[in-house]
């Protein structure tokens, strides 16, 4: 239970916390695996629910630790025994943040951002007020779905004042939760008139949503380190999302992906990542490229992830510097950045299929 003085604690929210969902699972199972490997060169103690005591038992470096619980009741109870993490969780009730808040009460140095760094990016309305002022962003308003009905109203009025900017440009909206990954629970509402009080079985009264204005163009995300302060873009990825009965679903993508606005996408994705104070290891920008050629604005940022993202574990294949390890030394700036190759990776079902192309 008790680690070695130079060991790092390591682990993956849902293999620590015992999730069955096999697509889950397989995406869970990629990056923790992932991480195990680019950090061969360190002692880890690997924290699986004990359901997963098999999937860890290859790597020599790993001193596997067995729960039987969740992953914060669990934290709560052993992080005063470690001293440095690195781990991997999403935004999904406030778990990327919590779970860093528990490694910092515990003095433990972590990789990884900081929970206010985690908060503001967790929240969309809070990302988009902190980096407002710096680069461009869709028109964003924050809502609450009360029980009256009046959110209906709200939303119809925003609708009418932005449709009158450009009357002869029909306006499309898109509604997201508040905190959310992978595009869930995302709903495009492309003619006004179809807003209905059937989105209250996605958003229940007092759930608190973002609307924004819909851009189209071509969904990509950009994958930096952070260290320091300092954010170096290392890749722009390609992202895959299904657009099915008005809503989005986030598949997988493709890197690196080559745009005539691949420069600027680097930098608005810089300046995003440096204007949220702690941010740091691997973060991920979504962006979209708009695909109107008389906008003024061709790179439009929607959202920070402040973790490991999913493009992690194709980048690591084509990657000529290990990034786990350039994370843990925090060497960035040294380091040659470049990538030999392009990769894909989609769910398929229950699986997350890498490849090289």
């Amino acid at each position: 239970m008790i680690s070695t003085n130079d060991s790092i604690l390591v682990f993956e929210y849902f293999t620590a916390s015992g999730e069955k969902d096999k697509c889950i699972i397989s995406e869970a199972e990629a990056m923790l695996f992932a991480l195990i490997e680019d950090l061969s060169d360190y002692n880890l103690d690997v924290v699986v629910n004990k359901s997963y005591e098999n999937i860890i038992s290859k790597y020599e470096n790993v001193n596997p630790i067995l729960i039987e619980t969740d992953i914060i009741s669990w934290l709560n109870d052993n992080a005063c025994n470690f001293n440095k993490a690195i781990f991997i969780a999403a935004e999904n009730n406030n778990n990327l943040y919590n779970i860093t808040k528990i490694l910092e009460e515990n003095d433990i140095f972590i990789y990884t951002s900081s929970s206010e760094a985690c908060l503001i990016s967790s929240d969309k309305s809070l990302t988009y007020e902190k980096i407002s002022n710096t680069v461009t962003q869709p028109r964003t308003f924050r809502f609450k779905i009360d029980s009256k009905g009046y959110w209906k109203r709200a939303i119809t009025n925003l609708h009418e004042k932005w449709q009158a900017e450009d009357p002869f440009t029909p306006l499309k909206l898109i509604i997201k939760p508040l905190i959310g990954v992978d595009c869930e629970d995302i709903v495009i509402i492309e003619n006004i008139e179809d807003l209905g009080y059937d989105l209250e079985e996605i958003f229940p009264p007092e759930s608190r949503i973002i609307v924004q204005e819909f851009i189209e163009g071509t969904d990509v995300s950009v994958s930096l380190i952070c260290h320091d302060g300092k954010a170096t873009p290392i890749s722009l990825n390609k992202q895959f999302v299904e657009l099915k009965n008005d809503k989005g679903t986030y598949v997988g993508g493709k890197l690196p992906f080559e745009s005539e606005y691949k420069d600027e996408a680097f930098s608005i994705a810089k300046k995003a990542c440096e204007s949220v104070e702690g941010l740091n290891g691997f973060v991920g920008v979504d962006l979209i490229i708009s695909a109107d050629e008389k906008d003024i604005y061709p790179v439009y940022v929607l959202e920070i992830n402040s973790r490991f993202t999913t493009p992690y574990v194709g980048l690591r294949k084509i990657a000529n510097f290990n990034l786990a390890k350039t994370i843990i030394e925090g060497n960035i700036e040294e380091t040659d950045i470049s990538l030999d190759g392009e990769v894909e990776f989609k769910k398929q079902g229950d699986n997350l299929d890498i490849r090289r192309i």
